[in-house]
C-alpha cells in the first residue's frame, strides 16, 4: 500500500498515512492517460474558425469580361477561388473537436494519473485545510513548508476559500474531488490532498 507524508495546515510534518491501493496503487496505463488528455485538450478548442466558400463571398454578380476576344483567360465570376478575395476551397468551418472515450477508460486514466503521482512520491496529505478567510500568503507559506511547486490542491468538496487563496499563486490550482481530472493531475508536479478528500476519492473512484 503506497504511503504519503502527512502535514498540518502550517506545513509541519505529522508522520505518514497509507493511501488506498484502489486509487493510488494501480499499475499506470499510459495509453489511457494519453487518450484522456488528448480528448480533454481537444474539447477545450472553440472550433469557431470559418472561411467563406465561393457561394458566401460578396460580389461576382456578373462575368468579369466577355468570353472571347480579349486575349485573357476565361472567367465567369470574381468569386472564383483562383481570384484574390475569392472563395476558399475546402477551408475550415465551425466544428466541435470534442469526442468520447469509454467511461471505464476515463476512470482508468484518472486512477493511472493518481497512481503515477504516488509512485513518484509527489502526493502530500494535509490533516485539514480549514481557513477562516481567503489567505494567499498562508497558502504560499504552506506550499513552501511542504516543498512543492506547481501543486494541485484537492479538497473533499469545492471550497471557495481555498480556491481564492490559491488562484493568485503561479501554477497552483485548487479543486474538489468531483472536479478531479486527468489533465490537471498530469499538468501539476505535486498533489496536495486533504485527508478527508482521500476517503472521498476512494469512495468515488474505487
Amino acid at each position: 500500500m503506497p504511503k504519503a507524508p502527512l502535514f498540518d495546515v502550517k506545513g509541519n510534518r505529522l508522520g505518514e498515512v497509507e493511501l488506498p491501493d484502489a486509487v493510488f496503487g494501480i499499475e499506470p496505463n499510459e495509453y489511457a492517460v494519453h487518450d484522456a488528455v488528448t480528448l480533454q485538450l481537444a474539447s477545450l478548442r472553440s472550433g469557431t474558425h470559418d472561411t467563406k466558400t465561393i457561394s458566401e463571398v460578396a460580389g461576382g454578380g456578373r462575368k468579369p469580361w466577355r468570353q472571347k476576344g480579349t486575349g485573357r483567360a476565361r472567367h465567369g465570376s470574381r468569386r472564383s477561388p483562383l481570384w484574390r478575395g475569392g472563395g476558399v476551397v475546402f477551408g475550415p468551418t465551425p466544428r466541435s473537436y470534442g469526442g468520447r472515450i469509454p467511461k471505464k477508460v476515463r476512470k482508468l486514466a484518472l486512477l493511472s494519473a493518481l497512481s503515477a503521482r504516488a509512485s513518484e512520491d509527489a502526493v502530500f496529505v494535509l490533516d485539514s485545510l480549514d481557513l477562516d478567510e481567503p489567505n494567499t500568503k498562508a497558502m504560499a507559506a504552506l506550499f513552501g513548508a511542504i516543498g512543492v511547486k506547481k501543486p494541485l490542491v484537492v479538497t473533499a468538496v469545492k471550497d471557495e476559500i481555498v480556491e481564492k487563496s490559491t488562484r493568485n499563486i503561479p501554477n497552483a490550482l485548487a479543486l474538489g474531488v468531483a472536479g478531479l481530472n486527468v489533465y490537471d493531475v498530469v499538468n501539476h508536479q505535486a498533489l496536495v490532498i486533504v485527508r478527508d478528500a482521500v476517503a472521498k476519492a476512494e469512495e468515488a473512484l474505487a
